[in-house]
């Protein structure tokens, strides 16, 4: 499996666990396996709490959001990333955190704006610049471990104050890119924990341990730290996509993005024969603000090829 392939799988993976995940949001622990006993069966992308039958949420949506502005600026562009963000909200999305709203609507500037915010409210640590991550961990990971963490910190920062939030999205971007190169991410976790700023290093070195349970967090995974921790520890107890997507969901609470995070992971590890096709087959992605467009998983697996390409 080469490197293109894993590139797919990451963006595809990643909605694949969004549109499964979110109709047993905020819902009880085991309510996915309760509901879908046996693995393979299919049905499972069944739609529910407002959603359609494999329609992605706001992760997915602001994740291919963040790679247009990638491919059709030809670089980090963060300001043009951020107007994107405002087009989107301002179309009234099914579904944006709180706190992205926020800061997407409180009428400051791009540098400024989740600046701001969090000097006011104090608290900027969710999980929603790890959610749309799978799409930039692919674009940069041909760059280098600095600059893939460094830009997962920039475009964190957009929307989130904490640099909590900033550390648990370039350990991500990280984890994605050895796993683009052959490597199990799960085996480097200790080497990366050391790019982590020292700060935030003992939070995150506690969640990523290898003998830690999500039913140990401290926080709601709706969190940024037990979030990424939860996803981990999903790949880790499992031995395939399909097991990992199910053990993440099953973990309640904010089953879109655990599950989102946990598929760009997998992806990456197991590539994209292992996603189901009766999982990618009904994957759609309204774009709210964009002339009422609605990509599949052509569509996906096209964009992930671009971001994953050399530049010529």
């Amino acid at each position: 499996m080469n490197s293109a392939d894993r590139a797919i799988a990451t963006v595809v993976g990643s909605a694949v666990g969004d549109a499964l995940g979110a109709p047993f949001e905020f819902g009880p622990e085991g309510a996915f396996s309760a509901r879908f006993p046996e693995a393979g069966i299919g049905g499972e992308m069944c739609g529910g709490g407002g959603w359609q039958p494999g329609e992605a949420t706001d992760d997915t949506q602001m994740a291919v959001l963040v790679a247009e502005s990638l491919l059709e600026r030809g670089e980090l562009n963060l300001p043009d990333i951020f107007d994107r963000f405002q087009r989107w909200a301002a179309a009234d999305p099914k579904d944006i955190g709180l706190q992205t709203e926020d800061v997407l609507t409180n009428g400051m500037p791009w540098d400024l704006a989740a600046a701001v915010h969090f000097q006011v409210n104090q608290r900027a640590a969710g999980n929603g610049s790890l959610m749309r991550a799978s799409t930039s961990a692919v674009y940069f990971a041909r760059a280098g471990q600095s600059a893939t963490m460094d830009a997962a910190r920039r475009i964190a920062a957009l929307t989130h104050g904490d640099r909590a939030a900033w550390e648990g999205t370039a350990v991500f971007h990280e984890l994605i890119r050895r796993a683009l190169a052959g490597i199990d991410p799960r085996s480097t976790i200790p080497d990366v924990l050391e790019s982590i700023h020292p700060d935030h290093r003992p939070r995150y070195a506690t969640v990523l341990a290898p003998d830690w349970h999500p039913d140990q967090a401290t926080e709601f995974n709706g969190a940024v730290w037990p979030c990424l921790g939860s996803a981990v520890w999903a790949l880790r107890s499992t031995g395939g996509f399909e097991e990992a997507i199910r053990a993440a969901i099953d973990l309640g609470g904010d089953t879109d993005t655990v599950a989102a995070v946990t598929g760009g992971l997998a992806g990456a590890l197991y590539g994209p024969a292992a996603i189901p096709a009766h999982w990618t087959e009904p994957l759609h992605i309204p774009l709210p603000g964009f002339g009422g467009r609605v990509l599949r998983v052509d569509d996906l697996v096209d964009l992930a090829r671009r971001l994953g390409a050399d530049p010529d």
